[in-house]
């Protein structure tokens, strides 16, 4: 078994942002020299996220839409009002670690003949909730 281990790195100028990471992805497949297997493409950070959907931009922002709609970024620290107890601590990113848990933490990807095997409309996005600092993403390559 072969295997191939990379980080990409992030940095998300606004608070929140989806980025395709999907020709990063593609490339190391293919640098792997890997025809059948999985790629892990993991977000190492507990305020960002790793998603397959469609490449729409309508449907990026009626995520954005959604997720703020079930939780609010400036909540407040009050939870009788709505607020986070996490914001207490001095942080205010408490709806970016709520966010991460609906959006998930990683993808697995099925590797056949050399390529992502994905639906036709399946693209791969990272989603940053608390951006404006450099963070990690895991692509692990394992096959033959």
């Amino acid at each position: 078994m072969k295997s191939l281990t990379k980080e990409l790195w992030m940095e998300v100028p606004s608070r929140r942002g989806i980025v395709s990471i999907h020709r990063e992805v593609d490339q190391l497949v293919r640098e792997s020299g890997i025809q059948d297997g999985m790629v892990l493409v993991n977000a190492m950070h507990i305020t960002a996220s790793v998603f397959i959907n469609d490449n729409e931009s309508g449907l990026h922002a009626d995520y954005e839409r959604w997720l703020e709609d079930l939780v609010p970024f400036n909540a407040g620290t009050d939870p009788a009002s709505g607020g986070y107890m996490h914001n207490r601590t001095g942080e205010d990113n408490a709806d970016a670690h709520h966010k991460r848990q609906i959006m998930g933490r990683e993808v697995v990807v099925a590797i056949t003949d050399g390529e992502l095997h994905l639906g036709p409309w399946e693209h791969i996005f990272y989603y940053e909730f608390d951006g404006k600092r450099r963070k990690r993403i895991l692509v692990k390559i394992i096959g033959e």
